[in-house]
């Protein structure tokens, strides 16, 4: 009796393991991994910003160090905008996008080769305490994805150039965003 009662507890045990590995799977796994969404969570989570790009970019070679090649934009909804961004040597910079709650963007961006520490994140509209909420933080040389911004506030990349030579960054964007710049 006992016996069954150990078989019938471990069945049991092993239907809800694998019931919230699929959960797990589906909501946060496959968003982040492949940028395969079906429960629309990973986009809300801003899950699939992760998962890596495979598109390539060409790269120009003579830009100005310290400097955005773009100029500052106030974009309307569903802008597309191509934008290079100078990463100095031993220096971090930050380009941010105005954005309203629950408005999307799809992104790509890519170094040539160079990779950069760079932490995609969100600073709520109005705070004055400094919160920020990251979406996805690592060291790539590219990537490409999509997220959806949880409230209203800025919203973008800080990439850190751990090298001894500038960097230069090919950053296309498209979606729902009102004015785009360097941070200073």
């Amino acid at each position: 009796m006992q016996d069954t009662l150990s078989n019938k507890a471990l069945l049991k045990s092993t239907i809800i393991a694998l019931l919230i590995a699929g959960l797990a799977l589906i909501s946060f796994i496959l968003p982040a991994e492949y940028n395969i969404d079906p429960t629309g969570i990973g986009a809300k989570l801003g899950l699939t910003a992760l998962a890596n790009p495979t598109a390539s970019i060409d790269i120009k070679d003579e830009q100005i160090e310290g400097q955005q090649t773009a100029e500052p934009n106030t974009a309307s909804k569903d802008a597309t905008d191509i934008i290079e961004v100078i990463v100095p040597a031993g220096r971090g910079v930050e380009y941010k996008f105005t954005m309203a709650q629950f408005k999307k963007m799809e992104y790509q961006w890519q170094t040539g080769g160079d990779e950069l520490f760079f932490d995609l994140h969100g600073e709520p509209e109005g705070d004055t305490t400094g919160y920020y909420e990251s979406y996805a933080i690592a060291t790539l040389a590219e990537m490409k994805g999509s997220f959806t911004t949880p409230f209203a506030g800025v919203h973008g990349w800080y990439w850190k150039n751990k090298s001894d030579k500038a960097i230069t960054v090919k950053l296309i964007v498209s979606g729902e965003y009102s004015f785009h710049a360097l941070k200073k």
